[in-house]
């Protein structure tokens, strides 16, 4: 298997791909929030119900303040990475072969060996690539032809990664 294509100098991947890499990091984050307002709206809901409620009414209500803070924690990064990522928009291409994946973006280049990618997760954009159980890359289906992307579908399947 041989597959290469270009990535063009568009403006707005390198905002996409950030925002894939930290989705898969940050989900977290919107699970935490979401315990924290229930635990606290809950505890609130309790304790006007007590006699002295509110003395700790206002404990209740900083841990639903926080896990909304927390679950507007990953769309404010999101839209940070977007925004500062879209500067850095240089043509690039892959090289993807039986052995590794090789990126180059404007004059660097780096690569990741199949070897040691544990698993790959497909979003409706790229599919993730992870080594370890850190996103490591993306590989943007979008800019191959449909046989290249079904090609390396199918190498990605036979490897148990997808």
């Amino acid at each position: 298997m041989h597959i290469r294509f270009d990535v063009p100098a568009d403006p707005g991947y390198p905002g996409r791909v950030a925002v894939a890499l930290s989705s898969v990091r940050l989900r977290k984050y919107g699970y935490i929030g979401v315990s924290l307002v229930v635990v606290g709206a809950i505890g609130f809901a309790v304790s006007r119900g007590l006699a002295r409620g509110e003395q700790i009414s206002s404990l209740w209500m900083a841990i639903v303040v926080g896990g909304l803070l927390s679950m507007l924690y990953s769309p404010w990064v999101r839209w940070r990475a977007r925004r500062r990522s879209s500067r850095y928009a240089v043509e690039g291409a892959y090289d993807i072969t039986d052995d590794n994946i090789m990126m180059r973006s404007g004059s660097e280049s780096g690569g990741i060996a199949w070897d040691g990618v544990d698993q790959v997760r497909d979003t409706p954009e790229f599919w993730i690539v992870y080594v370890g159980r850190v996103p490591a890359t993306v590989i943007p289906r979008g800019l191959m032809s449909a046989e290249d992307a079904e090609t390396l579908r199918a190498y990605m399947a036979d490897r148990g990664l997808l």
